[in-house]
């Protein structure tokens, strides 16, 4: 890896908990304090971190643009998921589908014959309902692998339309007329959306794009109603 790759790494590590000091990034980059101020400075300039006095500090979205760097300059994924906060990205997306009129219910854990589920992000927003699995991170990226956690949350989605109604779970669209359950797969890809039998893999970072042409091509996703599977023949699109 090249010096800015192993700032934006150092970074990303060190961040994890809070703020820290120049000093301490000078430690464990073994930078010399000058190319650290140099190189802390560019990335204020690009909004990727804020450094106050001896201090530098980094909000959630920052710390996801830094891992996007990273990869893109040749970082392990592994490594640069190991240095993200679960959280973080489940709050990223819950944000996303908040700012766009989506109501949002994160971690929903229901039981469905006699099996224990959890949908990490849940956006509604009539009709649709928008099922989000988050994957900060996958092995190789491999077609295989993509193509499990695909069933897997399909899987969720229909035993979800299938408990419905359910007193215990707190959901607006059970009111709703004919919802459409649309799985989708979140990632820290750095690629363009990927489709999956009908099942988008959206980037973090693509996120708001994918939700603003959601609504034009949500009938060429699969989706789920309630007791009753829907996959559009049509070709799958890209929305980004």
């Amino acid at each position: 890896m090249n010096v800015e790759t192993d700032m934006l790494m150092s970074i990303l590590k060190l961040t994890k908990d809070g703020p820290v000091s120049h000093e301490t990034i000078n430690k464990d980059t073994m930078f010399p304090a000058g190319l650290v101020r140099e190189l802390l400075r560019k990335l204020q300039n690009d909004d990727l971190v804020n450094v106050q006095d001896n201090m530098v500090e980094t909000s959630d979205v920052q710390r996801l643009e830094l891992a996007v760097r990273a990869l893109r300059a040749g970082a392990d994924i592994e490594r640069v998921s190991d240095f993200l906060r679960w959280k973080e990205f489940e709050a990223m997306a819950a944000v996303a589908f908040e700012h766009n009129s989506y109501s949002v219910l994160k971690n929903l854990h229901f039981k469905h014959s006699g099996r224990k589920y959890e949908i990490d992000v849940v956006g509604c927003r009539k009709p649709l309902v928008v099922c989000v699995d988050c994957k900060h991170w996958h092995r190789g990226l491999h077609k295989s692998t993509l193509e499990k956690v695909v069933k897997e949350q399909v899987e969720r989605v229909r035993a979800l339309t299938e408990s419905l109604p359910n007193p215990r779970i707190k959901i607006e669209c059970v009111s709703w007329s004919s919802p459409k359950f649309v799985p989708v797969i979140l990632s820290l890809i750095t690629d363009e959306s990927k489709f999956y039998g009908g099942v988008p893999v959206v980037p973090i970072l693509g996120l708001q794009d994918f939700l603003n042409q959601l609504p034009a091509y949500a009938d060429s996703l699969l989706s789920i109603k309630l007791g009753d599977v829907k996959k559009s023949s049509s070709t799958q699109k890209s929305l980004l």
